[in-house]
């Protein structure tokens, strides 16, 4: 099942739908969750979501605006370095232990939002990975278990400015930017997706193929994030992991490719759809209170 959060204007409220081919049937018109984080709070039922959409009012896809599926998550974790390809590119050794940092909850981006290119950087690029989304309270929970606690799967980018980024260990400045983080364009329920791990990815710039691999050429899959983590720390529902990123970023081209204005980035990955955003140069406006 692909559900999506979405509005019908830019003034209007976010609501929750179901995707079909070519229309959207809003959930709360069923009767059901009016948002995902209250949907996944109450579980994805699919069988029970299908069996009411007859009621909902559907409505073409083409007359809304896809939001983020999660608009406002709780934690925004990244893992670095779980590709070999790409560690190769970056020169860096292949990390003994699962390498993450924090993503600010700010930079959460719609499906095809602008990316704004920063006043203060020239150095933007780009990272098409495989998201997920936690749907349960969890810790201390064992690999084999971790699929129970996965609400479902969607297409990231985890937009990094390198020179912020570099500066300090923790990269969690130059990867938290304002918009730095465009996600879906839906939600995709894991029975729909089946194997995680092995999905093909892809990321295009300006129609130019950058990026292509697939996931199952992780380092540390998904489950073994999840184990991971909540060693740790709890997971609450709606905190969204970026599980890393294949070759072929613009930092590690020869000469580096950076992001400029106008240039459109695409991912893409199978079975959960595209994303496609433009970039956008920042207007730098000062902004005080609300």
């Amino acid at each position: 099942m692909k559900l999506a959060t979405y509005k019908i204007s830019q003034s209007s409220s976010p609501a929750l739908g179901v995707v079909r081919q070519n229309d959207i049937v809003d959930l709360q018109s069923c009767g059901l969750a009016g948002d995902m984080t209250q949907l996944l709070y109450t579980g994805i039922d699919v069988s029970a979501i299908e069996s009411r959409l007859p009621e909902g009012r559907a409505i073409a896809l083409a007359d809304v605006q896809l939001q983020a599926p999660i608009m406002k998550p709780g934690k925004v974790l990244a893992i670095g370095l779980n590709y070999a390809d790409h560690i190769a590119e970056s020169g860096m050794e292949a990390p003994k232990h699962q390498v993450w940092f924090n993503k600010q909850h700010n930079c959460i981006n719609s499906p095809y939002g602008d990316i704004n290119l920063p006043v203060v950087s020239t150095k933007l690029d780009y990272e098409a990975e495989l998201c997920l989304v936690i749907s349960k309270t969890c810790k201390h929970v064992p690999k084999h278990r971790a699929h129970e606690v996965i609400g479902g799967y969607f297409c990231g980018n985890d937009v990094s400015v390198r020179d912020w980024q570099l500066r300090a260990q923790t990269f969690q400045i130059g990867k938290s930017f304002d918009t730095h983080g465009p996600i879906g364009p839906y939600l995709v329920t894991p029975d729909e997706v089946g194997d995680p791990h092995n999905l093909d990815i892809r990321c295009l710039v300006n129609g130019e193929e950058r990026q292509h691999s697939n996931t199952k050429h992780l380092i540390f899959n998904c489950f073994d994030a999840i184990a991971h983590l909540s060693q740790a720390f709890t997971l609450d529902v709606g905190d969204v992991l970026f599980m890393g990123t294949p070759s072929g970023v613009g930092m590690a081209m020869k000469p580096p490719s950076f992001l400029t204005e106008g240039d459109v980035v695409r991912v893409e990955i199978e079975k959960l759809g595209a994303i496609e955003n433009k970039v956008a140069l920042e207007n730098g406006e000062t902004i005080m209170g609300s």
